[in-house]
């Protein structure tokens, strides 16, 4: 592992244990060269994907754009990153199980979606504004009342 900071090649590891979800193994580093400190993250991966996405263009799955996505919705809301790490874990067992090598982008932004819903409400609404590509206010209000009947029957 290279250090992020001089670059060094070779780096120690002081300490291991699992994540919170025990779905990695955070490891805790230490570069000799200028003895800085860094964590990592060791996640099993089942096997590669590809994001299909409109006009049928492809692209190298990442989970971070998931987690950056999630992060830019749930922007000043009371939601600890570990609850985020926590849902694109399950959205991402759940893509790997499917078995299927290409993922359409739009199962995906279902998926965060769903996953926002049971983080924060004012969060899923952000995110579907974009996803959704929201033009006019009546948009949100369409929306809006959509997600109080879902509160509704959650809360039932």
């Amino acid at each position: 592992m290279r250090c992020p900071f001089c670059g060094c090649e070779e780096t120690q590891v002081k300490d291991s244990r699992p994540s919170e979800d025990h779905s990695a193994i955070r490891r805790r580093r230490s570069c000799p060269e200028c003895e800085q400190r860094f964590t990592t993250f060791e996640r099993v991966q089942i096997r590669e994907m590809t994001v299909l996405k409109a006009g049928n263009r492809k692209q190298p799955f990442e989970r971070d754009k998931i987690i950056r996505s999630m992060q830019v919705a749930l922007r000043k809301r009371p939601v600890e990153l570990e609850e985020i790490e926590k849902g694109v874990s399950e959205i991402v067992r759940q893509l790997e199980t499917q078995g299927e090598a290409e993922v359409r982008s739009d199962l995906i932004g279902e998926m965060v979606m769903k996953a926002l819903i049971g983080l924060d409400a004012v969060g899923y609404i952000r995110y579907a504004s974009v996803y959704k590509d929201f033009r006019e206010p009546e948009d949100f209000n369409q929306f809006l009342s959509d997600v109080k009947k879902l509160q509704r029957k959650s809360a039932a």
